[in-house]
């Protein structure tokens, strides 16, 4: 088990998939059943311990800044993403200055868990094993998501591109600043990471023992609304 006191929240994409639903606001603010999606991803990450935020914005960062000064906790520290979007890795680089040198959560602001996702991954977490430890749910257990699926789940835990039946990335994790240490911050993927990590044996997965949902487009955002207000 590890504290896991810092987290990642990524809020710096463009969100044009839901654009068409809330075209005057960036999709972290996006409401469902009347919280934005930012603060699902807020509260998930402080339940698993996380006493600060590391929030990246860019696309209309001025509201998502405005937002935030709302909250108390976790604490928000914003990683100004205006100039350029980093994408994913690339926000976690930038960051680096701002995330310290231990484990840190890392979460997309599209999604909302049922169940104590940020919490098992923290009791989960084996600093001696594991580079990335991921949150992952069967398909079945999903709203809003079509795929067929992310990562196939080893008997040992550890992830691979290929075999068995694949599980689908909540968007949530735990993840190892030595993955982008001495990397020079560009846009990228976490993916990247992920390879890497991978091919070295230390990339696991946990599988969500909850509902999980995909609010990435105005269908995925009617499914989400229809579950938590039961209408």
């Amino acid at each position: 088990m590890a504290e896991v006191g810092t987290a990642m929240v990524l809020a710096a994409g463009l969100g044009t998939r839901i654009r068409a639903l809330a075209p005057d606001r960036p999709k972290p603010l996006v409401e469902v059943a009347g919280r934005a999606l930012i603060d699902y991803a807020l509260d998930e990450v402080a339940r698993g311990g996380a006493s600060r935020a590391v929030v990246n914005v860019h696309y209309l960062a001025d509201q998502v800044e405005a937002h935030l000064q709302g909250r108390d906790e976790p604490r928000i520290v914003l990683s100004d993403e205006r100039a350029q979007l980093m994408e994913t890795g690339g926000g976690l680089i930038q960051a680096s200055g701002l995330l310290g040198d231990g484990p840190v959560f890392c979460t997309n602001t599209d999604a909302i868990l049922e169940g104590e996702g940020a919490a098992r991954l923290a009791a989960a977490w084996d600093d001696a094993a594991m580079d990335a430890l991921l949150l992952l749910v069967p398909t079945a257990n999903t709203s809003g998501y079509a795929g067929k699926g992310d990562f196939a789940l080893g008997t040992d835990g550890r992830l691979s591109w290929e075999g068995g039946d694949k599980l689908v990335f909540t968007g949530l994790q735990i993840i190892h600043p030595r993955l982008w240490a001495g990397r020079t911050p560009a846009p990228q993927s976490t993916h990247v990471f992920w390879d890497e990590a991978m091919a070295n044996g230390r990339l696991f997965g946990l599988v969500h023992d909850g509902f999980w949902m995909h609010v990435g487009d105005p269908a995925g955002h009617a499914a989400a609304e229809a579950r938590l207000t039961g209408n």
